[in-house]
């Protein structure tokens, strides 16, 4: 799903059922990253190989 909002368009992780999960947005040069359950909270911004590193590693290192 994804939302538009702050001129951003944010994309729902595909790996949620309930909605509750995290968000991204790619404006140029970067990656935002939020939490569903609070959109208008805190939003962690990452440069794309980081966030790539990121996912990569959740990916290994799932519960």
């Amino acid at each position: 799903m994804k939302q538009h909002d702050d001129g951003l368009v944010w994309q729902l992780s595909t790996y949620t059922d309930s909605g509750s999960c995290v968000e991204v947005a790619r404006p140029p040069g970067a990656i935002l990253v939020r939490d569903s359950k609070r959109r208008d909270g805190p939003r962690v911004r990452l440069q794309p190989a980081a966030f790539t590193a990121l996912v990569d590693w959740t990916k290994v290192h799932q519960a």
